[in-house]
């Protein structure tokens, strides 16, 4: 079936600040382009689809309140910033969404949320808890606690990892742009292949000249697409631009085609973990993780990183480049011991890995 015949009953939509405030003069027409957002999620809520909002704006909705026009720098001032301006953005959005006869639910998350296994399926719980009785989750990263360690670094990669841990059948990620351009600046309207060519245009050598944050979008529409899950990068100021989309991906920004679907835990520990170290190995090895066998410690060239049994790790090949993700069965200080011999014990089961 052609994706734009597709039926998406699940949709996970990412608003991003530069479209979703307005005028900022006043309260009313700052927050106008969120009245338009939960009109049209309500129109698709009635045609049954379920909707998943990650939502940024909790800093912008602070500086709002404050009357600040410069973005905090301290680390402390923007998470008070923070903290002030998520009430306020999820009391916006619950009134909106109160009008037309549904309530909404706040999920402030962190890396550490996917990173922990049991944290990672109770996150996926409450939100299909939340679709059941159709109420709308607005996800956000946690911004009052977040740290480097933690973060994910843009909300584009979390509305990724969010599509990806509800299964979900679309990727809407609105901005203010109309999706991405070609080098003559025309739209490219459908992406089958996210190849270093198509990043390029998003984000040319000099990364200084990096427009509207266009390479984190490819990067969380890679996410999407290795999942199985299509995006569509479009103009949120446009009327009507989610059923636009909806109704036909191809119409509306770009569309970045689904190539193949990883399953649950494959994509857990494709996206939604940090890896602990790395494990380099030889090319008989390499060659055998591509056919889908499992690693063996002879063919283990080198370690980097400290970690323990059943932690996340990445396999690179002999020229450092990452291929593969696995669960180690053995610690790092265990597998110093043993690589490059032969052990009863797999190092990587097959069941336990995944290829990039």
């Amino acid at each position: 079936m052609k994706q734009s015949e597709r039926s998406y009953k699940r949709i996970v939509v990412k608003a991003g600040s530069s479209m979703l405030f307005g005028d900022t003069s006043c309260s009313d027409s700052f927050f106008f382009p969120m009245k338009e957002l939960s009109r049209q999620i309500s129109g698709l809520m009635c045609e049954k689809k379920e909707v998943v909002v990650v939502s940024s704006g909790a800093i912008a909705s602070g500086m709002h309140l404050l009357k600040a026009k410069l973005r905090p720098k301290e680390l402390s001032s923007l998470q008070a910033t923070a903290a002030l301006g998520q009430h306020f953005l999820m009391s916006q959005y619950q009134g909106f969404f109160e009008k037309r006869g549904l309530n909404c639910a706040q999920l402030l998350l962190t890396y550490d949320d996917f990173n922990d296994r049991r944290r990672y399926l109770n996150a996926k719980g409450t939100i299909s808890n939340l679709l059941l009785n159709k109420i709308v989750p607005i996800v956000n990263e946690n911004d009052t606690i977040s740290t480097d360690e933690i973060k994910f670094g843009d909300n584009d990669k979390l509305s990724a990892l969010v599509a990806t841990l509800i299964d979900a059948d679309l990727l809407i990620i609105l901005s203010d742009v109309d999706g991405l351009w070609d080098s003559n600046k025309n739209i490219i309207r459908v992406v089958d292949e996210i190849t270093p060519e198509i990043k390029s245009l998003a984000c040319p050598t000099d990364k200084q000249r990096c427009v509207g944050g266009m390479i984190t979008k490819i990067e969380a529409a890679k996410i999407a697409t290795d999942s199985g899950i299509p995006c569509v990068i479009a103009n949120g100021n446009k009327k009507d631009i989610l059923l636009s989309v909806v109704a036909d991906p191809k119409k509306q920004g770009t569309l970045f085609v689904s190539r193949k679907s990883l399953d649950a835990k494959q994509r857990w520990m494709a996206f939604g973990t940090k890896t602990k170290g790395k494990i380099m190995v030889d090319d008989g090895a390499k060659r055998a993780l591509l056919s889908k066998k499992s690693l063996l410690s002879v063919g283990v060239c080198k370690i980097d990183g400290n970690f323990d049994s059943r932690e996340v790790v990445s396999v690179t090949d002999k020229d450092g480049k990452e291929f593969a993700r696995g669960k180690v069965s053995l610690s790092s200080k265990h597998l110093e011991k043993v690589k490059g011999a032969r052990f009863e014990k797999e190092i990587i089961h097959r069941d336990n890995i995944v290829i990039l």
